[in-house]
């Protein structure tokens, strides 16, 4: 009867097993089922948005030459006006714009973000202060902030912008 019993039990264990091994290899295999995935892309509606915003983000790069000018004449009372008036709206539209980009693209595109938001901030400080040495050095760095994160602008953006 114990043998019989033993025997039993074996059996259950047994398809208990096969049944665990069964489900195990079709969430397995399921998983990786080697099918070609269509790479991530941007749907019309981002790429719409990510031209509205990168108009204007790029209207205040083509003003960068006029705070050339200001920041070499040392014009301290321009130099912020160009800053918060025509200029105001960057922090907003990068904003904007890294909303809409792949995930994999919005850490590097958040990072540039935050380095020309800073330039920016240095720069209206150094004319806010009066003080030629920091202005020049932080009119640098906005002008490569605005080159940099103009990078991180979608292929199909640059080219329907004429920005590539």
């Amino acid at each position: 009867m114990v043998a019989s019993l033993f025997t039993h039990a074996a059996g259950a264990l047994r398809r208990l097993g096969t049944l665990a091994l069964a489900v195990v290899l079709c969430f397995g295999l399921a998983a990786c089922d080697g099918g070609s995935r269509k790479a991530a892309s941007l749907s019309a509606d981002d790429i719409a948005v990510i031209e509205r915003q990168a108009e204007g983000f790029l209207a205040a790069r083509d003003r960068l030459p006029e705070l050339a000018s200001l920041v070499n004449e040392r014009d301290w009372t321009f130099t912020r006006n160009l800053i918060h008036g025509p200029m105001q709206e960057v922090g907003r539209e990068m904003l904007y714009i890294n909303q809409r980009l792949l995930p994999a693209e919005r850490p590097e595109a958040t990072k540039r973000a935050d380095a020309l938001k800073a330039a920016l901030a240095e720069l209206d400080e150094a004319a806010r202060l009066q003080d030629s040495n920091n202005l020049s050095k932080a009119y640098i760095k906005v002008a490569s902030g605005f080159g940099l994160y103009a990078q991180v602008l979608p292929a199909q953006v640059q080219a329907d912008l004429k920005q590539s």
